[in-house]
């Protein structure tokens, strides 16, 4: 099969379009053909060997989703069976032909999507469903913020929240990037580029959980945010891991800060988070409150020109790599 394969940790450049030994599932995992895969920025993060738990990374092949038809089963897998189109998320292994998965990480694709749309969701769904509703437990009526609302991660979270209840308050980079998440159900889009968000999110009252990507020194300013228990969640830091802040203030204010990378996760907890995304957010996207977006798609091939395009920041919603 072929499939990219990271050469070394590096840049874009070291990602190598190879021929691979097709796997065979194992008796708890399926063999699927893929039709797309998406890409995302732990992507970028493994292939540079800077994301948590990744060790080395040379002839590893990237990809944390897919979506395609299972073509094999394993003797103990008892929910799907050949030709069923099934989206999954994966350890690693998204960027080629084939690929296992256990069978529990695999979701139906949803009633009216594309297998190209199903591709980008489940590595996004699996992070905002634990980061905001479990660790952070959003609730319908409290505000939300999002830092990097137009990002994959962004668009899914800004739609989710909406969808079921919450106030969404976003960050973005641009004018442009503001509007599209505006139309994805924000009820307040900043640019940060041209606005201080903080002063902007405190005049309108704050916020209970803010999702954060971006770390350094917006972490005192979210907790500045925060209203009375309100919650933090990293899920990255972009911007620098160290920050500081008042221990006072968040033990007088009963405020939590969590975090947390899904890769390095037990098998058995992304089963159990699995079961949890199909119960509560597969019904949104049925629904039509939740659209998967697509800034570009391209050839597996063409690997190399996704991650650039991912590293540059200005795309709006997900990049997808599409198998013939």
């Amino acid at each position: 099969m072929n499939a990219i394969v990271i050469r070394q940790a590096g840049g874009p450049e070291v990602l190598d379009y190879q021929i691979r030994p097709r796997p065979e599932p194992a008796a708890h995992q399926v063999l699927l053909r893929v039709a797309a895969a998406g890409v995302n920025r732990p992507d970028v993060l493994l292939r540079a060997g800077k994301y948590a738990g990744s060790g080395g990374v040379a002839g590893l092949v990237p990809g944390l989703e897919v979506a395609g038809h299972v073509v094999g089963c394993g003797a103990a897998v008892a929910r799907w069976h050949p030709g069923d189109a099934v989206c999954a998320l994966l350890t690693e292994g998204g960027y080629a032909e084939y690929v296992v998965v256990d069978a529990r990480h695999c979701l139906p694709v949803p009633a009216g999507l594309s297998l190209t749309e199903a591709a980008s969701l489940p590595e996004t769904a699996f992070t905002v469903w634990h980061n905001v509703f479990q660790r952070g437990g959003l609730q319908p009526g409290e505000t939300l913020l999002v830092h990097g609302g137009s990002s994959g991660i962004g668009v899914l979270a800004v739609q989710l929240a909406h969808a079921l209840g919450s106030r969404v308050a976003t960050t973005a980079g641009s004018a442009e990037k503001c509007a599209a998440v505006a139309r994805l159900g924000a009820d307040l889009a900043i640019n940060y580029k041209e606005e201080d968000f903080e002063a902007v999110v405190a005049q309108a009252g704050g916020a209970d959980v803010i999702l954060d990507m971006v770390g350094g020194d917006y972490t005192p300013k979210n907790m500045r945010l925060l209203r009375d228990d309100g919650r933090l969640v990293f899920i990255n830091a972009m911007q620098g891991a160290q920050a500081e802040f008042n221990a006072l203030d968040l033990m007088r204010r009963r405020l939590t800060l969590s975090g947390s990378t899904l890769r390095p996760r037990s098998a058995e907890f992304k089963a159990a988070l699995a079961l949890e995304v199909e119960r509560h957010i597969w019904p949104v996207i049925e629904a039509g409150q939740l659209r998967p977006v697509l800034e570009r798609t391209f050839p597996l091939a063409e690997a190399r020109a996704a991650h650039e395009l991912l590293e540059t920041s200005t795309h709006i919603g997900k990049i997808v790599l599409t198998v013939e």
